[in-house]
C-alpha cells in the first residue's frame, strides 16, 4: 500500500513543483512593490475667458426655412388640465380597497400536510 501511494505521490509532487517554478520564474506570481502615482487629467483653460462663437441659425441656412406667427391659442386646444391627487387621499382609497377586497375562502394553515384545508 505504501509503495502505491509513493508511486502516485512522486509524479504529482514533480508536476506541482514544476508549475510553481514556472510561475515564480515568469514573474506572474510576484507583485511589483513600486508605488504608482495616479495623475488625473487637468484642464486649466476650461473656465478661462474665451471669445464668443460666431452666430449661426439653429433652424436652417436660409431665411424661408421657418415661419413666424403671432397670437394666442385657446387653452382648450392643449388638452385637459389634470389635477394632482393628494397622497393622503391615495392612501385612504388604497386602504378602503384593501378592506373591501374579496377574501380567500380556503386558508391553508400548514403547507405539505395531508389534512383537509381549514375553511373560514
Amino acid at each position: 500500500m505504501k509503495i502505491q501511494l509513493l508511486i502516485l505521490f512522486v509524479p504529482a509532487m514533480l508536476i506541482f513543483t514544476s508549475t510553481a517554478q514556472a510561475q515564480a520564474g515568469s514573474g506572474a506570481g510576484a507583485l511589483n512593490n513600486q508605488p504608482v502615482i495616479l495623475e488625473l487629467p487637468d484642464h486649466p483653460e476650461h473656465a478661462d475667458v474665451h471669445p464668443m462663437a460666431i452666430e449661426h441659425s439653429l433652424v436652417g441656412q436660409g431665411t424661408n426655412t421657418y415661419s413666424y406667427a403671432q397670437g394666442e391659442r385657446p387653452l382648450w386646444e392643449f388638452g385637459p388640465v389634470s389635477q394632482p391627487v393628494p397622497l393622503g387621499d391615495v392612501a385612504r382609497a388604497y386602504r378602503q380597497q384593501k378592506l373591501t377586497a374579496k377574501k380567500a375562502e380556503t386558508v391553508f394553515e400548514q403547507q405539505g400536510s395531508k389534512d383537509e384545508p381549514k375553511t373560514r
